[in-house]
């Protein structure tokens, strides 16, 4: 009787598991798929971001990361930064109209950046790697959206390239997506106003000037009169009088 009751118990957790395997698909790891980070950026400048890339497999290495960038929002300025044990290679592809950078009219951009993981420098079951880039002038779009390959050391390859779609849950292969946002209008400076005036004041200031004028010629005539007056009077002292 117990042993019967121990093979139902079984029998019942065995059938709750692929129940709940079927419904909210436990099957195997948990899916991690390829990002990027930060997620956002400002439209029109400079953005250093990197392609965070974890390994899904419990027994291959991820040996090769291929990021397209999109057609519809071409860069400039594309540099990547040395990831040790890893070697980079960049393709570029003609663009018209031309790109815009620091006054330089620019035919081509790149279109796509490929890591190779050399030896025993592939990303292996566990861990993850990040891939940084350095990216700019951001183009003025909403978002960029880069469609990639991770290819794994046993062949297996994760197509990370559906893009998203607005309102809508987030698809099966998600391609990493940078929001892209309008930059901020630069603030304007209240300039302190020059003090002006007013033609009021500027009449005051006009009779108050003449006023004082006036006032000092009055003055220095006054004594130059006072002067003459005494010099006369003591002129008419030291003469002798006339006698009739």
């Amino acid at each position: 009787m117990t042993r019967f009751r121990r093979t139902a118990t079984a029998a019942a957790a065995l059938a709750f598991t692929a129940a709940a395997t079927a419904v909210l698909g436990f099957a195997g790891p948990a899916s991690a798929h390829v990002t990027v980070n930060p997620k956002e950026a400002t439209q029109g400048g400079y953005a250093r971001v990197a392609f965070r890339v974890p390994n899904e497999s419990d027994s291959a290495s991820t040996v090769k990361l291929e990021v397209v960038l999109p057609e519809n929002a071409p860069v400039g300025s594309v540099s990547t930064m040395p990831v040790p044990g890893w070697t980079v290679a960049t393709e570029k592809r003609k663009v018209d109209p031309p790109i815009e950078v620091h006054g330089s009219q620019l035919t081509e951009a790149v279109s796509k950046i490929t890591w190779t993981a050399s030896g025993d420098a592939g990303v292996k079951p566990g861990q993850f790697q990040e891939f940084p880039v350095s990216l700019g002038p951001l183009p003025q779009v909403d978002s960029m959206v880069f469609k990639t390959l991770q290819t794994y050391s046993d062949g297996n390859i994760s197509r990370w390239i559906d893009e998203p779609a607005p309102g809508a849950e987030e698809p099966e292969h998600p391609a990493p997506v940078l929001t892209l946002a309008a930059a901020a209008a630069p603030a304007v400076s209240a300039t302190p106003a020059a003090a002006v005036a007013s033609p009021g004041d500027d009449d005051d200031d006009d009779g108050n000037g003449l006023a004082v004028g006036l006032g000092v010629a009055g003055l220095v005539a006054g004594l130059a009169g006072l002067a003459l007056g005494g010099l006369a009077f003591a002129r008419t002292r030291r003469e002798p009088v006339a006698k009739s």
